[in-house]
């Protein structure tokens, strides 16, 4: 039975990556380095549970700093935290 190609959700950037270079020795472990889902910036509702319920609670907002999520602010609303997750493009790497 052959193998299927199954493609994620529309509303997520593509995890294909391009083989790893041989003269760059340190593409490995650039790779791992990547935040999951290439989301550099997130936000969570303060009081925990789904943002999308209560969009007037305030959020925390969190960076990417190359090994975990850092707390870097708060967001007062729903509109304001995703404004901010929208200003780094799909693509853009905030470290180089």
């Amino acid at each position: 039975m052959a193998k299927h190609r199954r493609p994620g959700p529309p509303n997520q950037p593509s995890r294909a990556l391009p083989r790893v270079n041989a003269d760059e020795p340190l593409a490995p472990y650039n790779r791992r380095r990547r935040p999951p889902m290439d989301q550099y910036r997130r936000h969570r509702a303060v009081h925990g549970g789904a943002g999308h319920l209560r969009p007037d609670e305030p959020r925390v907002l969190e960076a990417w700093d190359g090994f975990t999520y850092q707390v870097v602010g708060t967001a007062p609303d729903l509109a304001t935290a995703q404004e901010w997750v929208n200003e780094l493009q799909i693509g853009d790497d905030p470290a180089t």
